[in-house]
């Protein structure tokens, strides 16, 4: 059996942007892979048969994939091992990084790059039946991108790839992050793989042999201790666990005398009689007391390096709160991606935020506006329509005052995840609400109401920022009404004077938010179950929804909050007047946002939701989506007969659109929402 490897680092890029940064320790990890793959008391690989590729070229990558696979007999054991940046396309198809690699408009220019499926390609040629792919990179999980997923989360890697004895090691997921570790000449994942064979520890059985399977279980474990945000993942395919990689030595005192330290060390110590139990091992090994120490002091260094990473966090956020007692979505932003790199889980700085926060007074969006807590009743109702329960709730809001006695509630809601879209069983949907997605919503507060005419009235008059408002552009008059006929650059000039008003950062929702929030936990058509009824809401009540009954037709808008909340406390989500949301239009889901972010193109038509008094019930769904030109002719004058025709792809015209917008919260009520807001 013959031994061959390919080792490609890339630390350093032609063309630099904000993804594409120098990587130090890229190039080390090749050296270090190298050094223990050709030492023969580990890899025993023959210094020969080993290609290393430090900064290549493209052309000279794709060379050598095709070389180290082609003309290999099935025995052979080959090996292909990558530390770089990992960059995904619009597809989510993972490509290798190298030297010349660039980015255009934020779009990776893919002939710059590596496409993994070179590597399937070549993997799949091969007569090899022992192939290992090692990918340090970010979204390196990526690599299975096309293979299918089972229950249990695993890839069938065989279906996609054929053969035996092969296995892919990934030192993260699709959608996460690789880190370098300060402090540490290599990455973190290679690190560790690099240790496990060196020091023998991945031998986990004793056997005297390390498979791939051990020493990815041991680096795997050790990632997750140091950084616990990374997650390695292992795709092996049938026997591809048992490929025996290096060698261990079997009696070494250092490596019993390690393995002994990795099963005392609990929770960053040693127990007294663990400490005992230690030094009395230590003797009868004949192990130096320093040796000793070292052996400990590298067993607690990822224990120590996530303890260091919590505590630069830590002095990172005092130092914001030192600064400013109100932190504004800049630096809650920046905050995050301060615990990104650092390779934080949001569980692993909740406590630091709390604590930090419980010792000074709660940074609440302003000294005059504190924080309170109301009670509303939700209700729920059967698959005719008719109450089958009401529950009490509580939710957190705080008021903005506006001037001349008028108020602004604004409701706090919880992040979470969220299943949007309807499903394919869902009455009277349309394709545009496909594909169903997760999608991960970071907490704010939204407006408890639309925007009423009073509200908009005292905005619009505060000093101009992009363009004129008019102050009364309502149909329907009624100060505690919805404000109407309002196009989306109108409504993106409220927020902006809004926020310029008051110094926080009020936007409208983007549409993952704005659905997320109308669900409330929901799952059904609508908040309050299979159907509604004009009793809860305001729509056109001669049509009906599902088993439901008719209603009234009220011909124009209501007063907000006539009708019962959803359980986050939010009134008005169905019916009554349509909401602008920030996104740009787009035909479906794929390819959308998984993050709640908006999402943005070039075309002028903007995110409709809600449905209002003119329509019938179908357009009031959570999952009901719909657009508006963001500005349009006749944003003044009353198009009715316009609508009258209903056709299935007019855009709606302004005077039915309003808006309600969102308030990115403090940190302090951003971590607290996720677990103490809501009952």
């Amino acid at each position: 059996m013959a031994k061959f490897a390919l080792l490609i680092g890339v630390s350093e890029y032609d063309y630099q942007d904000e993804d594409l940064k120098p990587l130090s320790a890229a190039v080390k990890d090749v050296e270090a892979m190298k050094r223990v793959l050709v030492n023969p008391e580990m890899g025993g690989f023959a210094a020969s048969d080993i290609t290393v590729l430090k900064n290549p070229q493209p052309q000279a990558v794709r060379e050598a994939i095709f070389h180290l696979f082609s003309n290999r007999q099935k025995d052979d054991l080959l090996l292909f091992y990558f530390s770089g940046h990992g960059i995904k396309n619009e597809k989510g198809n993972l490509y290798l990084s190298t030297r010349e690699t660039k980015k255009q408009n934020g779009l990776l220019v893919t002939p710059s790059a590596v496409p993994a499926s070179i590597l399937h390609e070549n993997i799949n040629d091969s007569r090899s039946l022992q192939q290992v792919i090692i990918l340090d990179c970010c979204f390196s999980g990526a690599i299975t991108q096309g293979m299918t997923v089972k229950s249990d989360g695993s890839v069938n890697v065989k279906e996609q790839l054929g053969g035996k004895g092969r296995a892919i090691l990934t030192s993260s997921t699709s959608a996460q992050y690789s880190f370098e570790q300060e402090g540490s000449e290599l990455s973190i994942y290679t690190r560790y793989l690099v240790e496990g064979i060196e020091t023998g520890a991945a031998d986990k059985d004793t056997d005297g042999w390390i498979s791939i399977d051990e020493l990815h279980e041991y680096a795997s474990t050790k990632v997750q201790e140091a950084s616990p945000a990374m997650t390695p993942k292992f795709y092996p395919v049938e026997e591809g666990h048992k490929i025996l990689l290096a060698k261990s030595p079997k009696d070494d005192p250092k490596l019993k005398y390690r393995k002994e330290v990795e099963k005392r060390f609990q929770n960053g110590k040693f127990s007294p009689t663990a400490r005992r139990l230690l030094n009395s091992l230590r003797l009868k090994l004949k192990l130096t007391p320093e040796v000793a120490d070292a052996i400990e002091a590298e067993v607690q260094q990822p224990y120590q390096e996530y303890q260091r990473k919590l505590k630069n966090y830590e002095e990172a956020l005092i130092e914001e709160i030192e600064a400013r007692p109100i932190l504004s979505e800049t630096t809650i932003n920046e905050l995050i991606d301060y615990q990104q790199h650092l390779g934080l889980r949001d569980e692993d700085v909740a406590l630091i935020e709390k604590q930090i926060i419980g010792q000074q007074k709660p940074p609440v969006p302003s000294e005059q506006n504190p924080v309170n807590q109301f009670d509303f009743e939700v209700v729920t109702v059967n698959a005719k329509g008719e109450p089958i329960n009401h529950s009490r709730k509580q939710a957190e809001f705080f008021v903005e005052n506006l001037g001349n006695g008028v108020l602004l509630e604004m409701v706090a809601i919880p992040g979470g995840q969220f299943l949007m879209g309807s499903p394919e069983n869902e009455p009277e949907r349309l394709d545009w609400e496909s594909p169903q997605h997760t999608v991960t919503i970071q907490p704010f507060f939204m407006g408890k109401y639309p925007v009423t005419q009073s509200q908009w009235a005292v905005v619009a008059a505060m000093k101009k920022v992009n363009i004129d408002l008019n102050s009364d552009p309502s149909r329907f008059k009624g100060a505690n009404r919805p404000v109407e006929r309002v196009s989306w650059d109108d409504a993106i000039e409220f927020c902006a004077r809004l926020s310029n008003q008051t110094g926080k950062t009020y936007r409208l929702p983007s549409e993952a938010e704005w659905e997320y929030a109308c669900r409330a936990g929901t799952t059904t058509p609508f908040y309050f179950g299979e159907t509604i009824t004009t009793d809860l809401a305001n729509y056109d009540g001669n049509y009906t929804y599902g088993a439901g009954s008719k209603g009234k037709y009220r011909q124009q808008t209501t007063d907000v909050g006539k009708f019962p909340p959803n359980p986050f406390g939010l009134f008005d989500m169905h019916g009554n007047i349509w909401e602008w949301c920030q996104d740009a239009w787009h035909e479906n889901y794929n390819r959308a946002p998984t993050d709640g972010s908006p999402w943005m193109s070039d075309n002028d038509n903007r995110l409709l939701r809600g449905g209002s008094w003119f329509n019938n019930p179908r357009y009031c769904r959570s999952a009901d989506r719909y657009w508006g030109a963001r500005v349009a002719l006749g944003t003044t004058s009353w198009v009715f007969g316009l609508w009258l025709l209903r056709p299935s792809r007019l855009s709606i015209p302004l005077h039915f659109c309003t808006l309600r917008f969102l308030l990115f919260p403090s940190l302090f009520l951003s971590r607290s929402a996720r677990s103490n807001f809501f009952n």
